[in-house]
């Protein structure tokens, strides 16, 4: 059993073709994210709650960081 101040290993991985990510625990995809609010609600469902998922080193971005979500703004602009 983890030692209740230990988190698992939480990854939100490289944007997707469409620009969401994949927010995984260590094996587990827990959701997948189109905005960095996503990655907190995802995590709050989970049961792992984070008040500041931007600033936090409970989270690792991979392939860039919260505010990066590329190939979204082509599919919301008109």
């Amino acid at each position: 059993m983890a030692h209740p101040t230990e988190h698992p290993h939480i990854v939100v991985h490289a944007p997707a073709l469409d620009g969401s990510r994949r927010v995984t625990s260590d094996d587990e995809t827990l959701g997948v994210a189109t905005h960095s609010d996503d990655v907190g609600e995802i995590l709050r469902l989970a049961d792992l709650y984070v008040t500041d998922v931007e600033d936090t080193d409970f989270i690792e971005w991979q392939g860039g960081g919260p505010d990066d979500w590329p190939g979204l703004h082509e599919h919301h602009q008109s």
